[in-house]
């Protein structure tokens, strides 16, 4: 019998010709949609997943609409927050600029990779092969 899929990975990226924004989701999570992904034309695109705070979701938003960077955004949310350590994020503004946290105690294998406009994260994934042949893609 196969091993059941456990984990959880996401593509957050700008569209660099037209700005479209957009966040793509699988994961383990059952009904991930509401939880993982958040974007909002002109503004920017969020992933909020493993031990996912969704509030981050509508507050990213919010500051990126006051116009910080996606750097801003992430050390925003996760710096305030105590359980950042089990949490992943993704954030691209509406200027393409990227950034990802992975906290230190995601289950593994957990991280990143980030390119112009885009960041691909996720966790319990067999190793950092499954995001890099999400960014080569």
């Amino acid at each position: 019998m196969p091993e059941p899929l456990v984990s959880t990975f996401s593509i957050v990226a700008l569209d660099l010709r037209n700005g479209d924004l957009g966040v793509a989701v699988q994961s383990k999570y059952f009904s991930v949609g509401p939880v993982v992904p958040w974007a909002e034309a002109g503004v920017g695109a969020i992933a909020t997943q493993a031990w996912a705070n969704v509030s981050y979701g509508p507050e990213g938003l919010e500051l990126l609409r006051r116009g910080l960077s996606a750097e801003e955004v992430v050390e925003e949310l996760t710096g305030k927050d105590p359980e950042r350590d089990r949490r992943q994020l993704g954030v691209v503004d509406a200027r393409g600029r990227v950034d990802v946290y992975t906290g230190e105690r995601c289950i593994p294998w957990a991280g990143s990779r980030t390119g112009r406009g885009y960041t691909v994260q996720g966790n319990i994934l067999t190793g950092p092969e499954v995001v890099e042949a999400m960014a080569e893609a």
